[in-house]
């Protein structure tokens, strides 16, 4: 008994500084304090919509708060608004519940509150159920403006979390499923025949199944830029935002590429009729490029270790191995190159598979090695810099204008 409640305080003590925790109870702690302040402010003896409120401005970031959160609360009192008319005209009933829904959702776009168009809705019905007396309007009015108000208190004080540990755990996942594609991909001869036809389709289909990870792993990315913009706990956000979306582009650009790889050898595999074996291939190009394959899929999840290593604080360790395991694929791939050009001396007519296959996987190599990302890197900060100033050419202007002191001395 003491084991499994020593092992449940350590899994507390673990989870506790996780995102999702932390979100939970800023939410909650928000909720609980409006409908206290409500219930001393407000003549309802039961002031929800103050902890509804909040739970709507209580958003997963600081930057989503100050960018969504204004039009949260403007659709929550819109709501609140057409409900209380509803109350005092009509009621409620089936059919003035269909004309307030749809009040609703047209006021929303009338006050331009974009993605919350639906909270309009929710808030109305959800106000409506709870009174049905117009003399509570100031109250509900009140409640909402108190919700708001500690919903945005809490933002400031409370620390937000951050989502990087979360977004490096799905870009490194991402990395783990295309090195399993590459495995695959080595696994079957190259070119042995109509029989081996469906084992290619399947890898194609593998290969396009990426498309679906890499939007998961690009919405939890997102989050994680919010997360770091305007954040107090945070010195260094903008290095960790582009270090981390320069990465994903370049994972993004080797699954296309990939894609493109398992669409070739699915080509080659239908290449030949069923009555001819094709060109004999010389001894070791399979494994050759089983080598090349290899490699390159540890070089993937290496290279996302490396793009995550602020929360896995083994960057030096990812970079070594990245470039040792990028080294020896290069060094297959050499000899992939030589014994392929043995067959299409004899095979003309294979050059621009092969051919392809060779281009598809230098591309890959390219991608993923450490001078690449540092230059893509390089080019984001310069491409940041200058968005900066275009954004405010008056502090340029004011800047340039000032005089400038040499020495110390004016």
């Amino acid at each position: 008994m003491q084991e499994k409640i020593a092992g449940l305080a350590r899994t507390v003590r673990d989870r506790r500084r996780e995102p999702v925790v932390v979100q939970a109870l800023r939410s909650t702690l928000a909720a609980v304090v409006s409908y206290v302040v409500a219930l001393r402010l407000s003549s309802e003896p039961a002031p929800l919509t103050a902890p509804l409120t909040a739970l709507l401005v209580v958003q997963v970031t600081l930057y989503s708060t100050l960018t969504t959160g204004i039009r949260r609360m403007n659709s929550v009192v819109a709501g609140v608004l057409i409900a209380i008319g509803f109350s005092a005209l009509v009621g409620l009933s089936w059919w003035s519940l269909g004309l307030l829904i749809l009040a609703s959702l047209l006021v929303g776009h009338l006050v331009r509150v974009d993605e919350f168009v639906p909270e309009v809705a929710i808030s109305a019905m959800l106000v409506l159920g709870v009174t049905r007396v117009a003399d509570t309007a100031w109250d509900r009015i009140l409640e909402t403006l108190i919700g708001a108000a500690v919903g945005l208190l809490v933002n400031l004080l409370v620390a937000p979390p951050v989502w990087v540990g979360p977004a490096g755990e799905a870009i490194t996942g991402l990395a783990e499923r295309m090195s399993r594609l590459l495995v695959h991909m080595g696994e079957a001869p190259i070119a042995a025949g109509t029989g081996d036809v469906g084992q290619a389709a399947a890898r194609l289909h593998e290969a396009r199944r990426l498309d679906n990870d890499i939007a998961h792993v690009d919405a939890a990315l997102r989050q994680a830029e919010d997360s770091l913009r305007l954040n107090p706990r945070v010195r260094e956000g903008l290095m960790f935002r582009l270090v981390l979306r320069t990465g994903l582009d370049t994972l993004e650009i080797c699954a296309v590429v990939l894609r493109v790889a398992c669409r070739t050898l699915t080509d080659m595999a239908q290449a030949r009729p069923a009555d001819q074996h094709g060109p004999e291939l010389p001894p070791g190009t399979h494994q050759a490029l089983r080598s090349v394959l290899e490699h390159t899929a540890v070089a993937v999840v290496s290279f996302a270790q490396l793009i995550s290593a602020q929360v896995s604080s083994n960057a030096e360790e990812a970079e070594e191995r990245l470039s040792h395991e990028l080294a020896v694929a290069r060094a297959s791939r050499d000899r992939f190159a030589v014994l392929l050009w043995a067959v299409v001396r004899e095979h003309p007519a294979q050059w621009q598979l092969y051919g392809a296959l060779l281009a598809e996987i230098d591309r890959v190599l390219d991608e993923l090695g450490v001078e690449k990302r540092t230059e893509r890197l390089m080019e984001e900060l310069d491409r940041h810099a200058r968005t900066r100033r275009t954004r405010r050419p008056g502090l340029r202007r004011l800047r340039d204008r000032l005089p400038v002191r040499a020495g110390g001395k004016g």
